[in-house]
């Protein structure tokens, strides 16, 4: 089945997949502890988010619920 994801959602998931490759790419060291760090930013997430608006991929009431969105994540 050929499936075709909403622009938005095709945004989320590159986001959500760019922000878990640090985690995906750690070992651990066999010492039983976990440690990850994570680069993503609000600022990388909100330059994405305009790359894909700019793109065409998303629409402005897309970009702009997004954004507040993801200001409200970083910012609670």
């Amino acid at each position: 089945m050929n499936r075709i994801l909403h622009p938005l959602r095709a945004v989320t998931v590159a986001v959500t997949l760019l922000g878990t490759l640090p985690f995906l790419s750690g070992c651990s060291s066999g010492s039983g502890t976990y440690q990850s760090s994570s680069n993503t930013t609000l600022g990388r997430e909100l330059q994405d988010l305009q790359e894909s608006y700019d793109k065409g991929i998303i629409t402005k009431k897309q970009y702009e619920d997004t954004k507040k969105r993801l200001i409200k994540k970083y910012t609670e």
